[in-house]
This record gives structure tokens, sequence and C-alpha cells, in this order.
């Protein structure tokens, strides 16, 4: 069954208005709370996030995160790729910290933004498996396997993304892909891929925005 859009959302300025329209736990709130303070914090040494975004975090970045796990609710094993300063999949893994048999994973090759990911992990106290390499030295090893989520955001265009991911995929596996106003380019561009259909859902959070949901054919 392919995901339903759902309606925009307000913007999300700060844990309250987070925590309303994403119906999370005081617990959940306070680890995100901590981990924004990590974000500001190690920003000054390693170029994590767009500085001007730093002061829209729980929109520009917690959100934008965050409005794919309804997407897929009951999705056991997530892989995120190039994980970057952990959106979508370090926030996917807050979400899902209490739930038991969840598991995500971040792929990232960059030692420092790795070191970052560990750090909000252990202070926040959530279970998340770390792989610092590249997406395709990782396909090779078989350190993943088949998953039943692969996310990244801002990594490289959709035809790209199918090839790095393709290794991930099973028949029950979706991609949820976060996109800008190129993303109907992109579609068209990786239309040539024949294994895989398309869906372009628009963003619950920025304007032209758009996630792309992949399948298997």
């Amino acid at each position: 069954m392919d995901p339903k859009p759902a309606p925009k959302l307000p913007t999300i300025r700060n844990a309250g208005d987070f925590q309303r329209h994403f119906s999370v736990s005081h617990e959940t709130v306070e680890r995100l709370e901590t981990y924004a303070a990590l974000l500001r914090q190690w920003q000054k040494a390693v170029n994590l996030v767009a500085p001007a975004t730093l002061d829209e975090v729980w929109h520009r970045h917690f959100a934008d995160s965050a409005q794919l796990l309804p997407l897929a609710p009951d999705a056991r094993n997530w892989l995120d790729l190039g994980s970057g300063a952990g959106f979508p999949g370090l926030v996917i893994a807050i979400l899902c910290a209490n739930h038991e048999n969840r598991s995500v994973h971040l792929v990232e090759s960059n030692s420092r933004k790795c070191a970052f990911l560990q750090e909000v992990a252990r202070r926040t106290a959530v279970s998340v498996a770390i792989h610092e390499g590249r997406i395709e030295d990782a396909a090779k090893a078989g350190r993943v396997g088949k998953v039943d989520v692969v996310t990244a955001r801002a990594l490289a265009p959709l035809a790209k993304l199918l090839a790095l991911s393709d290794g991930f995929f099973s028949e029950q596996t979706i991609g949820l892909f976060l996109k800008g106003r190129e993303a109907s380019r992109e579609m068209e561009e990786a239309g040539g891929v024949g294994r895989f259909s398309f869906q372009s859902i628009p963003s619950r959070v920025h304007g032209e925005g758009s996630i792309i949901a992949v399948r298997r054919n």
C-alpha cells in the first residue's frame, strides 16, 4: 500500500510544538533537547548543518525527519545513508527508542560526524548502529543486509541513490528520500531504472519539498 500524504504542519518552533504535533512522550522531547544542545555545541568545530538553520532545528531538522515515521509505522529495520548530523536517521532512532525490536543503522563516511552521532546516541541513551565508511563498502561487507526502510536526505540525485541502496532493498523495502524542488526532475531522470517505482509525497514541513517513496517492482 502506498503511503498517503498528510496535511502540512505549522512551523514547529520549539519542544512544546513538536510534542503536540507528533504526540511524543516527555522522555522523547528531553532526548531531542539534548540532541539540539549537542548540535549547537559541536557545530562550532564541525560543519554539521547550515548555520542559518540552527535556530530552526525543531522544524528544519527534527520535524523534517519525524514526518517519515508515519509513512512506515510498522517498519522494524531502518537504514539511513549519508547520515551527516543524523537527519533523518538519528531522529527516527530517538522516536523509536522505546519500541522493542526496532533497529536503526546509520552509514556515514566522515569520522568527525560519526563521533558526533556516537556522542548524541550516548547522551540520549539511544541504541543505534553507526557504520563509519562508504555506503558501497557497507553494502559489499554485508554489515547491514536487507532492511524495511532506506532513508537519505540531501545526499545524491535519485538515480545515484537507487544505485547506492539497491543492495539493501528486498521486495518489501520502501525507500523514503527527502528531496527539494527538483524531485520531479530527479524521478524523470531515474525513470530508466526499471527495477523501481516512485511516488512523490508532498513534504509536511517544506513548501517546495517532497518525499520520494521508492519500491522495487
